[in-house]
């Protein structure tokens, strides 16, 4: 009986501290002795005290914070041709700088009238930064470039041709190789050693071509002065800085226009059998003994463009040789240029470029600038035989334009 009280006794206490355990008391364990009935008896009581413990709680506390929301917003791209983005005209720097920039400027607004596009002008400064430029700007890029600059930009990144210049009905020129008038130079083999000064390491007619035509004769000329265009190349044998240059050279027009000047058959300065100097008009045109329509002739080679710095440049100058026929400089676009725009844009040139548009006479169809008298459509292939050459001599781009 008593052994059970204890047991119930005992039983109790553990409940109760299982209770307690539950509170933020800590519990102690006291061990006491305990006497009953006369007997001592060793009995485990728990007893409790309180003691302060630390409690740590997790309490949920709403707080605003501010955040930054970066979003992504897609803004369509300015079309083609509007003010915003603007059509890139390149012209290479082959003549006076200033003439090309008002010239072009004329010359876009003509086609903004004809398209509705807006355009925007500049002249890199030289035949490879022009190259550069246009794969640069793969989609709203065009360019006016000779036939080895085209070569060269549709090897490095696709560029494609849109038309060729006509100038007084020939697709084809040639390059002339000009000496002093008064020098004892006969023939090409004469060139040995000489100074020769080009437009522009660039240039078809003022590099490529000769280039081919020297190799062939096995001439080899000794220093080469890169003078920054045709127009420069001219004065600076005018100046007696080289002693030969090179630059284009297209046909003059005979009197009455009774026929074409024949290549290979005429003399390239047939206008000299009037024994009469050239003179320059105000409307900056080159004649021999009056207009073609009046019995003259109308001169339309590299020194045209000079003449009126050095008026006496015909009498001091002369044609010593011309090279092969060349393909006449393009009309290029960039490689991911819109067709139809381009398309839009040769259409309106070929209506445009006519000596019969005062416009295009104070643009690209005055001989200042690039003489131009038509634009014929032409493909990839009329190029071919720039190619052909520059792969005969082994010229490659970096010979050209640098590497």
């Amino acid at each position: 009986m008593f052994k059970n009280k204890v047991h119930w006794i005992i039983l109790a206490l553990v409940v109760f501290s299982l209770l307690l355990a539950a509170c933020e008391a800590e519990p102690v364990e006291v061990t006491r002795l305990v006497e009953v009935a006369g007997d001592v008896v060793t009995r485990v009581v728990t007893e409790f005290e309180e003691k302060e413990v630390e409690v740590t709680r997790v309490v949920e506390q709403t707080q605003e914070v501010e955040v930054e929301v970066t979003r992504e917003v897609m803004v369509e791209e300015a079309a083609l041709g509007s003010a915003e983005r603007p059509i890139k005209v390149l012209f290479v720097p082959s003549v006076d700088v200033d003439t090309i920039v008002s010239g072009g400027d004329v010359m876009a607004e003509g086609l903004k009238e004809a398209t509705g596009y807006e355009f925007e002008v500049s002249v890199p400064t030289s035949y490879a930064a022009t190259i550069e430029e246009m794969c640069a700007s793969p989609d709203d890029t065009m360019a006016f470039i000779p036939a080895q600059g085209y070569v060269l930009a549709n090897d490095r990144c696709g560029i494609t041709v849109g038309g060729a210049a006509v100038r007084y009905g020939l697709s084809w020129y040639a390059a002339m190789i000009v000496v002093p008038f008064d020098s004892d130079l006969e023939t090409i083999d004469d060139l040995n050693g000489l100074t020769w000064g080009i437009p522009e390491f660039g240039s078809t007619s003022g590099y490529l071509f000769p280039s081919a035509m020297f190799q062939s004769a096995g001439v080899e000329p000794g220093e080469i002065v890169d003078t920054g265009g045709h127009t420069n190349a001219m004065l600076a044998l005018y100046n007696g800085e080289v002693d030969f240059a090179t630059a284009f050279f297209s046909p003059p027009l005979l009197p009455n226009y009774a026929r074409t000047w024949q290549y290979g058959i005429d003399d390239p300065e047939i206008w000299r059998e009037a024994g009469e100097s050239p003179v320059r008009n105000e409307e900056g045109r080159t004649f021999v003994g009056g207009d073609p329509a009046d019995g003259g002739y109308r001169i339309l080679d590299a020194r045209a463009s000079v003449n009126e710095t050095a008026p006496d440049i015909f009498d001091t100058t002369r044609i010593l040789a011309l090279t092969d026929q060349i393909p006449n400089d393009s009309v290029s676009f960039s490689p991911d240029f819109p067709l139809n725009i381009a398309n839009q844009i040769v259409a309106s040139l070929e209506e445009w470029v006519s000596e019969d548009n005062p416009a295009c006479m104070e643009s690209i169809c005055n001989q200042d600038f690039y003489n131009w008298t038509g634009v014929e459509p032409v493909s990839d292939s009329y190029y071919d035989a720039v190619r052909f050459l520059m792969d005969t001599l082994g010229i490659t781009e970096e010979d050209v334009l640098g590497g």
